[in-house]
């Protein structure tokens, strides 16, 4: 019942989140770039939820972005899948109670997800290779994402233990001992 309703918190999040970054943003951009609210959605979902809730998170808001911008079905499902499963696999490697760990692991994967995104774009939809407008547009999404995370942290951090505790649970080594 309580993961159900995780479940159901993430995608009214997801839901503001969308309407945040098509309303809001459009007027508070940065030379015509928004920040990427759904890569930090989807990491920090993977970071405090694990792969068990990043991966199929990641792949629902994936689609029902493709479906909501028109775009090929399945581009951003297959990125933002990769997102949820990279934030599980940070979280066994470093510390979410770090503010500076947190900012690199959201420039690392906002990145990562961009690079992707455009690379995928080059192959299936054919869009033309220009190096350095996407270089401006990466380095300034990431500046936007790490103020939004420094902004957000503190309430993704309690809310995301929360999350925690319900999806995790005490994972005690009981085998060893």
């Amino acid at each position: 019942m309580k993961n159900t309703l995780i479940v159901i918190s993430a995608i009214f999040v997801f839901l503001i989140s969308y309407l945040l970054q098509a309303n809001f943003f459009n007027w508070f951009n940065i030379a015509g770039i928004t920040p990427n609210l759904f890569v930090i959605l989807v990491l920090f979902l993977g970071l405090f939820g694990g792969k068990r809730l990043g991966i199929p998170m990641g792949i629902f808001f994936g689609i029902c972005l493709d479906f909501f911008i028109n775009k090929k079905i399945g581009i951003s499902a297959i990125m933002l899948g990769i997102v949820g499963g990279m934030g599980g696999m940070l979280d066994k490697n470093f510390s979410k109670d770090s503010r500076m760990t947190i900012i690199v692991m959201t420039i690392g994967v906002t990145t990562f997800y961009e690079v992707g995104m455009y690379i995928i774009n080059y192959f299936i939809v054919g869009t033309t290779i220009e190096i350095i407008p996407f270089i401006k547009i990466l380095l300034i999404e990431n500046l936007y994402n790490v103020i939004l995370t420094i902004i957000l942290y503190p309430l993704l951090q309690k809310t995301g233990y929360f999350i925690e505790d319900s999806f995790k649970g005490k994972q005690i080594l009981t085998r060893y001992f």
